[in-house]
Parts: C-alpha cells; structure tokens; sequence
C-alpha cells in the first residue's frame, strides 16, 4: 500500500469541511463533469462522499462506481450516498496502486483532489488507464496550495500555508501539484490532453464564496495542521495564529482572495 495517509485525518470535523468545499465549488470545478448517458464511470478516492453525490447527481442516467482505500471514508459515504437517495452509485473499498477491474471496463474516469496526497501519482494514473477504454476520457482535478494570493497581504499568513505544504510534502505529497496536472496526463500517454485554470475569486460581493472558501474550506484547512506544525517545531504557535487570522481578514469587506484549482482532461487512445 503505497498511498500517502491523508494528512488532514477523518474527523468528522473534516469531513463537514469537505462537503462545505464540494457544495461551495460545485459551478466552479463541476459545471463541465457531464458523462456520455450509458457511461460506466470510475471516481477514483471518493473520501467521503463529497464530490460523489455532485457528479452522479449531474450524471443520473450514467453509472458510478466510486472507490476509497478508507474503511472510514467509504463507510461515511454509503451513508451520505443512502441518505440523499442517489441510486446511480456503487461504493468500494480499493486501492488506487492495484484496482480490482478488468482493462478497459470503464468509459471515463474521474480523480479529484486526491493526487496531491500520493507518493506515486504517475502509477495511480497508469492504474487508473489501464481500465480505461480506448476512447474513454480522464477527468483530473487538483488544487495548488502555491497559487494563493489575497489583500489585505500577510507573510504571516503564506507561513502558514506553507506549513501544510511543508507537512504534505514530508508525508509523500505534493500540495502544489495543480500546476503539474498537463505534464503527468501526457506522461501516461493520453491524448487531445486540455487544462483549464479554475480560479476562485473573493470579494465581499461574493459573501457566499466568503463564508464557504476563505472561511469554512481554505482557512479551515490551514487550521486543521496547526498541532502538527507545532509539533513538529515548522512555526511557532504565535506566528501561526497570527496568519490564521489574517488569513480570516481577507474575508472582510475591504478583502481579496485567490486560489487556482486546475482540471485537465485526455483521452486513452
């Protein structure tokens, strides 16, 4: 098993900020996940459920298997899944490294934010290919924590982020990895490969981005490594709490906030 432990836990905590995440950029990264009807399509590492009750939802007269290599993940999802009454979705515990498919089953396959916490993504890839059909299409979608810019401009609050940078990288990931997302699709030979630049942008006109991105999924997530970083002595806790709060005042109303998440698309040929 070579996937990278998912650096934020499974808290239930977390599993409330992936949600707010999925539902607050569901226009923005998934207004163009629209599966062929018929389609039999692959999400691979669903967590908890998050981005899988947006797209089977978009896609009810196509047919998800979504798998996790969470017991836990998977667990919380079949009950979300159930709960919304979505009857499009089959979920199964697998690992990314060594799915238990046949080649070539799937008509797409989907990958969201999940890249960026493997020590291998180019094996993922290739995994995820290889039960591809010829013709089928790869849908990757990753964030890039190296992207962020806001006002009021804070070092203190780029320290901070860079402590989640810091933690993925020592624990096998890539925090940074959106900006990769063209170069690892042709690595695996895909073609007609297409990135689009998904930025989020956030004033005060935008209150809902205001309280769902800055507050409860980019903040949140910064917050969520402070005790590993003082543990592990990467910043000490002044100089952290100072960032998260400025990091929280770019969510008044003079304040600005950025962040790019990137999806790219390939075909198998």
């Amino acid at each position: 098993m070579e996937s990278t432990k998912y650096i934020h836990g499974y808290s239930k905590r977390e599993a409330l900020r992936l949600n707010d995440q999925a539902d607050t950029l569901d226009n923005i990264i998934h207004n163009d996940s629209i599966f062929t009807k018929g389609s039999l399509v692959l999400e691979a590492g669903c967590g908890v459920g998050a981005q899988t009750k947006i797209i089977a939802t978009k896609n009810p007269d196509s047919k998800f298997i979504s798998i996790d290599v969470s017991e836990e993940s998977i667990n919380q999802a079949q009950r979300l899944i159930k709960s919304l009454d979505i009857n499009n979705v089959e979920i199964r515990q697998a690992d990314i490294y060594n799915l238990p498919f046949k080649d070539e089953i799937f008509d797409s396959v989907i990958i969201c934010f999940v890249l960026e916490h493997l020590h291998n993504p180019i094996k993922a890839l290739n995994e995820l290919k290889r039960v591809l059909r010829k013709g089928g299409s790869m849908i990757a979608i990753e964030g890039d924590h190296g992207s962020t810019f806001f006002y009021p401009d804070s070092k203190y609050a780029y320290l901070a982020i860079d402590c989640l940078i810091r933690l993925q990288r020592q624990s096998g990931g890539n925090s940074n990895i959106g900006r990769e997302l063209y170069p690892l699709l042709k690595s695996i030979g895909l073609s007609d490969i297409v990135v689009s630049p998904r930025m989020v942008y956030v004033d005060s006109s935008r209150p809902q981005l205001v309280e769902g991105f800055i507050k409860n999924t980019f903040t949140a997530m910064i917050k969520g490594v402070y005790d590993k970083a003082i543990q592990q002595g990467i910043i000490d806790r002044l100089t952290f709490e100072k960032g998260i709060k400025d990091l929280y005042r770019t969510s008044e109303s003079d304040g600005v906030f950025c962040y790019t998440f990137f999806k790219g698309f390939g075909i198998k040929e």
